[in-house]
């Protein structure tokens, strides 16, 4: 296995040789609950086959999995494994901008490709072999160890018909993290939310709409109180990884390392065959249980992409001036999808 991300042909240089068997109690920490793909991503793949990996080698593991605010909210895991608190967890870039800002790339390059695999793919390929892609992680004292979390592709749920985009004007439309740059343009006013309060707050009518995806709507019955469900191709996107506390994992043997890195990889398989066989599930059961369904034109499509500002370059631009490399990852992302076959909306890193 080649591993090319920032600091771990170190790691492993400096780690200890196991020569007898060891127990290892690890805790791992995310905020949201496990109804979600990508925790229970850590409980049915990435603990079995780290596990399995180290039971191989003559070594056994135990988790103590703390999800669902239990140990760190959304938002707060890196925080928790940075201190400490917990050797690893889903450091949610979405949810942590300030600290995981390049990562967010995806997020501020809607309309490129709703091939989410393919999108999960290409952010590990940066992670994995180009250093600049982990400065965040090392300035914060963890280690990326992957598992990427894909996100399919973005829809848009409302208590109210689109059939154009005049009919979001004046609405008030939630969406996570960078997400809400998506909504300039179409005359809606931007909420930040999400998946953890989306329901209540439809409900309580706080917002008209959410900008969510099939395979997170479902579960969270969102198509209860946002019964419209247009397919606007927004985009699939990249959320965060498992990473892990640094100090922690250079001083693991190097086998150690290696099996939960391995398993990270197992993980996104599971993950991402999962994620892809559950989507149009998720769409079918809305419309069974009432929710309207339609696919948005390319014609409104390509209005909204071409009526947003380019938060990619004014992203990119101030990142520059802090001194992190988020032009470089914008063009290194954007680059790679369009080699892949994506036809992106919009070159968001070449106007």
């Amino acid at each position: 296995m080649t591993l090319k991300h920032l600091g771990l042909v170190a790691a492993l240089a400096l780690a200890p040789a196991a020569s007898f068997a060891e127990s290892y109690n690890v805790t791992v920490v995310a905020g949201h609950p496990p109804v979600f793909r990508w925790v229970r991503m850590i409980s049915e793949s990435f603990i079995p086959a780290a596990q399995a990996a180290l039971e191989a080698e003559g070594h056994s593991i135990t988790f103590s999995e703390q999800y669902g605010g239990a140990l760190a909210g959304v938002g707060e895991e890196l925080e928790a494994v940075e201190a400490g608190l917990a050797e690893m967890g889903t450091c949610q870039a979405l949810f942590d901008p300030a600290k995981l800002a390049v990562q967010n790339v995806t997020y501020y390059t809607p309309f490129v490709s709703d091939d989410v695999r393919l999108i999960a793919e290409t952010v590990n390929d940066l992670h994995r072999n180009h250093t600049e892609m982990n400065l965040a992680y090392a300035e914060n004292g963890v280690f990326y160890l992957g598992a990427p979390i894909g996100i399919d592709d973005y829809a848009l749920m409302t208590n109210f018909p689109v059939t154009s985009l005049d009919d979001l004007k004046g609405r008030k439309i939630a969406a996570p993290g960078a997400a809400i740059n998506w909504l300039s343009g179409t005359g809606a006013v931007g909420v930040s939310g999400n998946l953890t309060t989306y329901y209540n707050e439809l409900k309580a009518g706080v917002y008209d709409g959410v900008l969510v995806f099939a395979s997170a709507a479902l579960p969270g019955k969102l198509f209860e109180v946002a019964p419209y469900v247009t397919k606007m191709g927004l985009g699939a996107q990249y959320a965060g990884s498992i990473c892990v506390n640094a100090e922690w994992f250079v001083g693991l043997p190097a086998e150690v390392q290696t099996a939960l890195v391995a398993a990270a990889d197992a993980a996104q398989v599971w993950y991402h065959d999962d994620l892809e066989a559950f989507v149009q599930i998720a769409l079918t059961k809305m419309a069974e249980a009432g929710a309207t369904i339609t696919e948005a034109s390319p014609e409104m499509r390509a209005a909204w992409a071409q009526g947003m500002d380019n938060a990619a370059k004014t992203w990119a631009t101030e990142l520059d001036a802090q001194g992190k490399p988020a032009s470089l990852i914008l063009g290194l992302y954007m680059d790679a999808m369009r080699a892949a076959g994506a036809t992106p909306l919009r070159d968001w890193d070449k106007e």
